[in-house]
């Protein structure tokens, strides 16, 4: 199924800037940000009030392929569109003025119909760059393009570089992951455990590679793997997954948004195939609706598969509103924007924490008195008592987090990993939690409320981060939740050293032995 693109979201298609003279006339790009289609026709193009025929119309698709719009308009034959590519339009008219402008173009797509974008404009004179980084139209990956870049780097500032440039890979492998290559920076991975996961889909005992340049804390996290392995190892649960994106409707007062956040309730099973419709894995859940002044919040809530999800869920959430726009004939929605900011995309946030975003895991552990007292020097009620303590503490200052250092876990595996490490920012949330058994022993938990993790798609197909990945047996369909509960049981035994160091004042010490870098 094919999502309707309303007039409000066609005009995104034009890309705002590019209108510019030319020594042949004017041209301006358009870029496709619905879904893939086959322009069938090119009818014309309006520049303010003037109507500029398809025989004075050419078409630079990219790569050199430039060729008159006559050319696509015989036997209806066209041209395919995918997602995410340009078409630059060369007309061959008089010279714009500096100022703003009107265009309207107006052509058919295959399934859509007749369509018709129109906007607003301008041509400026702006001044010529000083530096610039080079690259190469042709291919930006090249050996070529790479050596120009570094070139560059060591003339502008002075410096002879070396170990930037050493790498094992084909940089064309880079291509949607990595703009103007230039090099790398490499990082220390060091192995901890290995940590014994009992979870419902990572089961066994998994080496943890952990990117870092903290001293000390690759042996903090093996010292919290040990004391869980002595005690059965740690249990992992995944209990929620879900990943959002929050577009907000305008309107003119606050009845219209709340008549408007009644209706997609109510239309809820005609607007889930159409955000279905972009994608194989992304399934709607459910949409959260949050009404403030005059304006609709909507929660879009996926399930997005083995992948992190952020740009699956973008996309289909831009063909539900899409629908949303054409088909409400309520109060007239005067703005629509796809994100709000209140999706909190990589930002940490108390709706994260409520709601989930990415995976929601526990991981949780019983850890022996007796093992407690000998490896880490403290009792389970020096534990206990100290996260009461620490609770306080973390209320007070308004932390994300009433733990020790989840953040150090995580991005650690996430940098070995491929994952965005830009998500540690709402992945590192955690709530814990302990108590003394009735037999005496410790019971420690942590939630993480938001933890955004994926085995496809990102980073996670690059060459070292690939491997590390498959260290841990997390490459393939259906591993994502596996991934997580290792993460998660990660982060409790970095919580159970580093609650441990500092409750049996070892804290200062352990870094003055394994962390100073004199």
């Amino acid at each position: 199924m094919i999502f309707t693109p309303s007039p409000m979201l066609l005009k995104l298609l034009y890309t705002r800037g590019s209108l510019h003279n030319t020594p042949e006339g004017v041209a301006f790009s358009i870029k496709n940000r619905l879904d893939t289609v086959r322009i069938t026709r090119v009818e014309a193009v309006v520049l303010d009030g003037k109507r500029i025929g398809v025989e004075e119309i050419a078409l630079d698709l990219g790569e050199g392929d430039v060729r008159p719009a006559t050319t696509f308009n015989a036997d209806a034959a066209g041209f395919t569109l995918p997602v995410g590519q340009s078409a630059t339009f060369h007309l061959a008219t008089e010279h714009l003025p500096e100022g703003l402008h009107t265009v309207q173009v107006q052509f058919s797509a295959d399934p859509f119909g007749d369509l018709t974008v129109e906007v607003e404009d301008s041509i400026a004179n702006l001044p010529a760059q000083g530096h610039k980084i080079p690259r190469s139209e042709k291919d930006d990956y090249s050996d070529e393009a790479i050596r120009a870049r570094q070139r560059f780097a060591e003339e502008f500032s002075g410096q002879q570089f070396q170990h930037l440039k050493q790498y094992s890979f084909d940089a064309h492998d880079l291509q949607g992951n990595c703009e103007h290559f230039t090099g790398v920076a490499q990082i220390p991975v060091g192995l901890a455990g290995p940590l014994r996961v009992n979870g419902e889909h990572a089961q066994g005992d998994f080496l943890i590679p952990l990117a870092t340049t903290e001293g000390t804390l690759v042996a903090s996290y093996n010292r919290g793997i040990q004391l869980l392995n002595l005690c059965g190892g740690v249990k992992c649960t995944v209990i929620g997954d879900a990943m959002q994106r929050a577009p907000v409707f305008v309107f003119d007062d606050a009845r219209g948004a709340r008549d408007f956040g009644k209706w997609v309730e109510e239309e809820i099973d005609k607007i889930r195939p159409e955000a279905e419709s972009t994608s194989r894995v992304a399934k709607l859940q459910y949409i959260d609706t949050y009404l403030a002044n005059k304006f609709a919040y909507l929660r879009f809530n996926f399930s997005t598969g083995d992948a992190a999800g952020q740009n699956m869920v973008g996309r289909a959430t831009f063909a539900a509103c899409s629908w949303i726009l054409e088909n409400y004939k309520g109060a007239p929605i005067r703005h629509f924007y796809l994100e709000s900011n209140f999706a909190t995309d990589k930002k940490a946030s108390q709706i994260n924490v409520m709601r989930t975003r990415g995976k929601r895991v526990v991981a949780e552990a019983v850890i022996k008195r007796d093992i407690l007292q000998q490896r880490m020097r403290v009792t389970p009620e020096q534990l206990a008592y100290h996260g009461q303590v620490s609770n306080v503490g973390a209320f007070i200052s308004g932390a994300n987090n009433n733990g020790a250092h989840s953040a150090n876990g995580i991005t650690a595996m996430f940098i070995a990993t491929g994952q965005d490490v830009a998500n540690v920012s709402e992945s590192s949330a955690g709530v814990l939690y302990s108590e003394i058994t009735p037999e005496g022993d410790l019971y420690i938990s942590m939630t993480i409320p938001s933890l955004i993790v994926a085995t496809h798609g990102g980073g996670t197909g690059l060459a070292t981060q690939n491997e590390f990945l498959r260290l841990l047996g997390c490459v393939g369909r259906g591993t994502v939740n596996k991934f997580a509960e290792i993460v998660a049981g990660v982060v409790l035994a970095g919580e159970l050293s580093l609650g441990s160091a500092i409750s049996s004042s070892d804290w200062v010490s352990s870094h003055e032995q394994y962390g100073r870098n004199r």
